[in-house]
């Protein structure tokens, strides 16, 4: 998966629960998709919303109810929703399941596959801010996910970046 579409897929939280489910087979309806993902209304509605500006879901013309419309995946949702299946099965049942809702996460994630620089990972998510990729790279340096190795022997000493445990199975997931 391309990475700019990874980061617009994960900016907002359930975005990657709904494709999963999907991919899943859970009904393409409100209701069910809701109660799969257990996101609150107005959340979902977001996600839902934003999936559709994307082009990864539609509308499914002539079935559901106008109030409780029916939806499909587009042939590009067709392509990223085994992808989504993928990352959230990793975590399903998991403690850091509630992470990967976090608008960074997972791009920042597959851009440390490799070991890289504070740079070079900013580089690759070019609309990242400073603070948001410090404050993704600490958290997930906390859960264990990320870690942070200073050479000591360049001047100034420079830290790298690399995805470890779950959160390179997370990086793979995307890759696979």
């Amino acid at each position: 998966m391309d990475i700019t579409l990874l980061v617009n897929v994960t900016a907002r939280a359930w975005s990657l629960d709904i494709l999963a489910r999907i991919a899943e087979g859970t009904p393409c309806r409100q209701a069910p998709l809701i109660a799969a993902t257990g996101a609150g209304r107005t959340a979902f509605a977001a996600s839902l919303s934003h999936l559709m500006s994307l082009g990864l879901l539609e509308r499914n013309p002539g079935h559901g109810h106008p109030l409780r419309p029916e939806f499909r995946l587009t042939q590009d949702g067709e392509r990223i929703a085994p992808i989504a299946a993928r990352i959230i099965g990793t975590v399903r049942n998991r403690p850091e399941a509630p992470l990967l809702r976090r608008s960074w996460t997972v791009p920042v994630l597959v851009a440390t596959a490799q070991p890289c620089f504070f740079g070079e990972i900013r580089q690759k998510l070019t609309p990242i801010t400073d603070r948001a990729l410090s404050q993704s790279l600490l958290k997930l340096e906390t859960e264990k996910m990320v870690e942070r190795e200073v050479d000591t022997t360049a001047r100034p000493p420079r830290p790298s970046y690399r995805a470890v445990d779950l959160g390179s199975r997370i990086a793979q997931a995307v890759v696979a």
